[in-house]
């Protein structure tokens, strides 16, 4: 793994025991995807790789939605604290 997920539930936690906000959530998945990416540009013909990185880019969406939904102002802060375009 190319990312650290310690640093990365520190870095998007709401308080010390947060694992599991949308914020968080968000974050990994994001983590992953930018990994697979790389992995992807490297092994073209990789197409189950490619499927987890289409399955992982809808679980984040489907949580960016309801991000937005519930709280906009933490939704805004997340796109740009993870330099997601939107």
């Amino acid at each position: 793994m190319s990312y650290n997920k310690s640093e990365i539930i520190k870095a998007n936690q709401q308080d010390a025991k947060d694992t599991g906000s949308p914020e968080v959530q968000v974050a990994l998945l994001t983590g992953r995807i930018n990994h697979l990416t790389e992995h992807l540009r490297d092994h073209r013909k990789d197409f189950h790789s490619r499927r987890g990185l289409i399955m992982l880019t809808n679980r984040r969406r489907k949580l960016l939605n309801y991000l937005k939904s519930s709280n906009l102002d933490r939704y805004n802060a997340l796109i740009v604290k993870l330099n997601l375009r939107k």
